[in-house]
């Protein structure tokens, strides 16, 4: 997602026009809904300042808006972004083969399923053909991917709202709670 496509979905979620978001980041009347409108289609890019105004604006870190390449480069900054955790040593980042279950025995002597321990997963339409990469981090990243697993779970089983779920992830870190043991920063529940 580009950061023009960014800006806007963030901006229609909070309810905002293209010229009040313009109006609040200090452009004039007159063009202040047609620099937002360039920077949503991707017309003009924002320089780092902008972006950090509009993030304000619309109450989110200004880190959604940070990509280290160009266009629809998610796939690529996320994978440098693990590139870099592992060599920092913090993410202790370690990747291995998903196998799919077999029910019947491939070879004969085939070790109990209780023996097995390959990470498995069941074959089924939603999966790709080839069995899918996983990957296991240190204790803090995989504390953080466990509260996101929370809370996508939350909100599948309608524990939390598509609102809710967008919200905590906008302003990640600053919503997380480790699992109920400390007060988010920033609130995000509408209910507690």
């Amino acid at each position: 997602m580009t950061v023009g496509e960014k800006i806007r979905v963030i901006r229609t979620f909070r309810g905002m026009t293209q010229k009040e978001l313009g109006l609040s980041v200090g452009f004039d009347e007159k063009g202040a809904d047609n620099r937002i409108a360039q920077y949503e289609t991707d017309y003009r890019v924002p320089r780092k300042e902008m972006l950090d105004k509009i993030a304000l604006a619309l109450t989110v870190n200004c880190l959604n808006f940070y990509s280290a390449g160009k266009g629809d480069s998610a796939p690529e900054d996320l994978l440098r972004t693990l590139f870099w955790l592992e060599e920092s040593g913090m993410g202790g980042i370690t990747l291995f083969q998903l196998v799919p279950n077999q029910h019947e025995p491939t070879w004969q002597g085939e070790q109990s399923e209780a023996a097995d321990t390959a990470a498995r997963y069941e074959p089924s339409d939603n999966w790709p053909l080839r069995p899918p990469v996983a990957m296991y981090f240190n204790a803090l990243v995989d504390d953080y991917m466990r509260e996101w697993l929370v809370r996508q779970q939350e909100y599948r089983a309608g524990e939390i709202t598509r609102e809710e779920y967008f919200e905590w992830k906008l302003n990640w870190p600053d919503t997380c709670d480790d699992l109920g043991k400390v007060t988010p920063t920033i609130k995000w529940r509408k209910n507690k």
